[in-house]
């Protein structure tokens, strides 16, 4: 079983080529998009995706529209934001919508692949702690 379902969504595609072979030896299971809205296409077809490794400079939709889509569609998913081009406001602005983390490319492996581990774990978190408290709400309706 893969570590992690991660979508990639960035415009340059040998990027995308390069990262998934990359990203799929440390055992993810990556689906790739080359835009905001081919991601948030492939969001909604693929419902086991856990970590989306978003590129921020992207046109037609850019990295902070379509984190803004993600977490107003898919609020469990985490959001790894990736940018040559990072500016100090375009990171707060993506934590305050939700990022898990930004990175600035290239980005360090080691770095990448542990911050979609942690990501993935947060997910899993939340989603057990959904459950649990849908069970504890449907056996004390049982009981009342």
């Amino acid at each position: 079983m893969a570590i992690a379902n991660v979508l990639l969504v960035d415009d340059e595609i040998p990027f995308v080529e390069t990262m998934t072979k990359r990203l799929f030896r440390r055992d993810l299971n990556i689906t790739s998009a080359f835009s905001g809205p081919e991601g948030l296409d492939k969001l909604e077809k693929e419902r086991g995706i856990e970590v989306v490794i978003l590129d921020v400079k992207m046109p037609v939709m850019d990295g902070i529209e379509a984190l803004r889509e993600i977490k107003q569609r898919y609020p469990l998913v985490e959001v790894i934001m990736l940018t040559g081009h990072a500016t100090v406001e375009t990171g707060i602005e993506g934590m305050k919508l939700g990022a898990f983390d930004y990175l600035m490319k290239p980005c360090d492996m080691e770095l990448l692949f542990s911050k979609v581990r942690e990501a993935a774990a947060r997910k899993r978190q939340h989603e057990n702690r959904i459950i649990e408290a849908q069970v504890k709400k449907d056996s004390a309706g049982r009981r009342a």
